[in-house]
């Protein structure tokens, strides 16, 4: 439901739309986040998976092609997703986006084999690719009280990066994962049942500035993407100008926020204070007795930290989206960017120190990472046309999901041929290189 603001500050098409977006956001990154938590499941269960007459082992490397196929659909997708936005409208993206990833769902809950499964992976990375260009074209043309809008987004998008996997993990203690996957389905189909009946003017914020006088280089306010040719057109206007700069922040934020988190349990897991430690070790010695063979397991405090560290992203997201209504947002970029840099050249530092410092630390990088992220796209709306706003989202996404999507990459091959403390130089010098583009930003 839309969120309960102070009907002084927010309209009701304010509160509609917001709502409709913090569903929607939500909804994507659980199901983005829950598909990992059944690649063990998936492990155990298939030894080959049949592609006419030849078969393929299942390995860690067969699954990570497989789900590599679903999110990197999320990511390429993103383009074509925002030239769709300025020609048919974000609810109707919106809506199809939820109705096509339940039906991804349904489609794993009845999958027999990977080849089944892999579609169904398809199927999500096609629906879901195009929801941010759609819900982010509609914060930005549709509501009022823009800074804000972004920052429920946002934090209803951490929502369910968090509780997602927890919602599937608990789920899979008493349910097959078949019957998971096509229960995880229902909360799509009813937010888009949502999408459907709510009431709002996807413009309104555009029409008031337009009455305002404030909106006068807007020439294409009302049309969109036509041809290919006009699509190329239009991207040439947009990267001619200094929207090139800001899909550079957005790239260095992605690859940023893949670098830092990929590996991030696996570098903790061999710091002072993250050792693994039994479930029974714990508790009293009687619950321990009770439990029996459970009270023997062991629980990762890396794990754990970083679920933790994904939720306190909630707060970033807030802080965020507030600012941006409060200073530029050019400033915004190149303060918090800084805040990166600096925090990745005292990670392995303060870490060292043990598990009760890296706690504070945690919270204040994953605040930090999140913080950004209202800041980047609201300068997406403020530096392009909003007839062609679905398109400058689409390209913002192409460079977030699909080029930051590179930065688990470069974490790999730093820590495979170099070591830890390269790693986070790296990070360093991305983080300071997006302020600096900031600062530029600021100074045209």
């Amino acid at each position: 439901m839309p969120p309960e603001w102070p009907r002084s500050r927010v309209n009701r098409n304010d509160r509609s739309i917001v709502g409709l977006t913090m569903l929607a956001h939500g909804m994507v990154h659980t199901y983005e986040l829950s598909i990992p938590i059944f690649i063990p499941i998936w492990l155990a269960e298939f030894d080959v998976v049949a592609l006419g007459p030849v078969e393929v082992a299942v390995t860690s490397a067969t699954l990570g092609l497989l789900v590599t196929v679903g999110y990197g659909l999320f990511g390429l997708g993103a383009l074509p997703g925002g030239v769709l936005v300025d020609r048919v409208g974000s609810r109707r993206l919106i809506t199809a986006c939820l109705v096509g990833m339940a039906a991804s769902f349904v489609l794993l809950g009845v999958a027999p084999g990977l080849v089944s499964i892999t579609l169904a992976m398809v199927v999500w990375g096609v629906s879901a690719s195009v929801y941010h260009p759609a819900g982010l074209a509609l914060l930005s043309k549709g509501v009022e009280e823009r800074g804000t809008g972004f920052a429920y987004h946002g934090m209803a998008g951490n929502l369910g990066i968090g509780l997602g996997p927890l919602l599937t993990t608990l789920m899979l203690l008493a349910l097959d994962w078949r019957t998971a996957a096509a229960i995880l389905a229902a909360p799509a189909l009813l937010a888009a049942l949502y999408a459907v009946r709510a009431s709002f003017d996807e413009t309104a914020a555009v029409e008031a500035a337009a009455d305002g006088g404030t909106d006068a280089g807007d020439s294409k306010a009302d049309a969109g993407v036509d041809s290919f040719s006009e699509f190329v057109a239009e991207s040439r206007v947009l990267f001619t100008g200094s929207f090139a700069l800001v899909f550079l922040v957005v790239m260095l934020s992605g690859l940023y926020y893949r670098g830092v988190l990929t590996f991030m349990p696996e570098l903790l897991d061999d710091l002072p204070g993250f050792a693994p430690v039994a479930v029974g070790s714990l508790l009293p010695g009687g619950v321990a007795d009770l439990l029996g063979g459970l009270g023997g397991r062991e629980v990762s405090p890396a794990n754990y930290v970083y679920s933790g560290l994904l939720m306190v992203g909630v707060v970033g997201q807030y802080v965020g989206g507030k600012l941006t209504d409060r200073i530029p947002v050019e400033r915004g970029i190149a303060l918090s960017f800084g805040v990166l840099g600096v925090l990745a050249l005292l990670f392995l530092p303060v870490a060292n120190l043990g598990f009760g410092p890296f706690l504070v630390f945690g919270a204040v990088l994953g605040a930090a990472l999140f913080v950004v992220q209202p800041f980047y796209q609201a300068t997406v709306a403020e530096y392009t046309p909003a007839g062609t706003r679905g398109l400058s989202y689409g390209y913002t996404y192409l460079g977030v999901f699909g080029v930051g999507a590179l930065g688990g990459a470069v974490a790999g091959t730093v820590l495979t041929y170099a070591n830890p403390p390269t790693l986070f130089g790296v990070l360093a010098a991305i983080g300071f290189v997006a302020s600096a583009t900031g600062v530029v930003l600021a100074r045209r």
